[in-house]
């Protein structure tokens, strides 16, 4: 695992970027964060626009191919179409953007350094080709899907799903499930047997949540996704989506090609509880082993305790140190430490916390891209959830490398 931060002064830029190499693929995590300079929307955007582009454009990165990206935006219903329409106007101008066969998702969750957007990417690369090209397709618009294919497994991301025709958060997270689901039938996978990891976004989570939470029981109990099986690693998190009839958006990542003992799931008993002892459907983490690496995905994780219970209430301090601590144990369930974490996504609920916050993870994570968002936690006592994905050098012989 190697870490870097790439300044590019010209355009106000942080590059947080975080590269893990076993056998032929390599894997990297971006965090691009704009220094504020009172622009509008449209100079901030094309600043990281010029970012990216200089990233990809690094030797390092040669061939490099994004499978997703998030954008994390101050005011999603005005600014996507911007995005949109200066992506378009690039492609028709033949100005290079770095957009590729990539899946991407717009969400309103305001970085909290004062600028107008961040962006978080994920990219391979395949070493054993000379241009380290991988085949990585995106499929049509209605299917929302990037697709990366190698050595047997397809790795599905498909971001920026929802449905406007029903009116309530049960109804919208019903239809979008539907709908996601009929996304993986195409791939002849299902929900149960192939998806590893979902997001939740939702538009005022202290009043919609509930609908969300009650229609996944649903929906995942008629799929086969019980306390009985097992769920999916997750984040249910305040979110805006761009369309103002969106109440729930879903992001998610599936995997075919892989066997059912690849896979197992975390729980650290010592400081969490299990999710359904409360009435919600979600791991709290996921190992998947391949060949040559391991990955983790550790869901939304706050401070509570074994018990389902908000640990510190009120304190920021002391619910960060908590929600790392339980981090921790899901880590180490799955064989690794915070030296293996490539990303974190924080979300705070109360901006005014946000130094605090930041100078926390600064002295703690000096090394590991982060980025930190307005977004409120599903229950309103607590102050700060994060998330992060690990990798780690492995020899599972009895499995296809990744």
């Amino acid at each position: 695992m190697t870490h870097q931060t790439i300044n590019i002064e010209e355009t106000g830029v942080k590059i947080q970027l975080s590269s893990f190499t076993a056998g032929t693929i390599s894997e990297h995590h971006a965090i691009l964060c704009l220094e504020p300079r009172n622009d509008t929307f449209e100079q901030q955007f094309a600043r990281i626009c010029d970012a990216e582009t200089h990233l990809m454009d690094s030797p390092d990165m040669s061939g490099a191919q994004p499978l997703f990206k998030r954008y994390f935006l101050s005011d999603a219903t005005n600014q996507v179409p911007v995005m949109k329409d200066a992506q378009c106007s690039m492609v028709n101008g033949q100005r290079s953007m770095v957009n590729g066969q990539c899946t991407i998702s717009y969400i309103q969750q305001p970085p909290l350094n004062g600028s107008k957007l961040a962006l978080w990417i994920y990219l391979v690369k395949d070493l054993s080709q000379s241009d380290g090209n991988v085949q990585c397709s995106m499929l049509n618009a209605q299917c929302n899907s990037s697709v990366f294919t190698h050595n047997g497994y397809s790795h599905i991301w498909t971001m920026g799903l929802y449905n406007t025709t029903a009116d309530t958060s049960y109804m919208q997270t019903w239809e979008t499930l539907f709908r996601y689901i009929a996304i993986l039938k195409d791939f002849n996978a299902t929900l149960e047997a192939n998806c590893l990891r979902t997001w939740f976004f939702v538009r005022d989570v202290d009043t919609q949540y509930n609908g969300l939470v009650k229609a996944r029981r649903e929906c995942f109990a008629e799929q086969g996704l019980t306390t009985n099986t097992h769920y999916i690693a997750s984040t249910g998190i305040g979110g805006t989506p761009a369309d103002p009839k969106a109440i729930i958006q879903l992001g998610a990542y599936a995997l075919t090609g892989f066997r059912p003992e690849q896979q197992r799931y975390l729980y650290a008993p010592t400081h969490l509880n299990r999710t359904s002892d409360y009435g919600v459907t979600f791991e709290r983490g996921t190992l998947m082993q391949y060949g040559d690496r391991d990955h983790v995905y550790i869901s939304g994780t706050a401070s509570i305790d074994n018990h389902g219970e908000v640990i510190h209430v009120g304190d920021i301090r002391k619910q960060t140190i908590r929600m790392w601590e339980n981090v921790e144990k899901l880590l180490e369930e799955g064989g690794m430490t915070y030296g293996d974490v490539m990303q974190i996504i924080v979300y705070l609920r109360d901006c005014a916390d946000y130094n605090v916050v930041k100078d926390m993870f600064i002295e703690r994570f000096p090394d590991i891209p982060f980025v930190i968002t307005l977004a409120p936690v599903c229950r309103p006592t607590w102050l700060v959830e994060m998330e992060c994905i690990a990798v780690k050098a492995a020899r599972n012989e009895q499995f296809p490398d990744f």
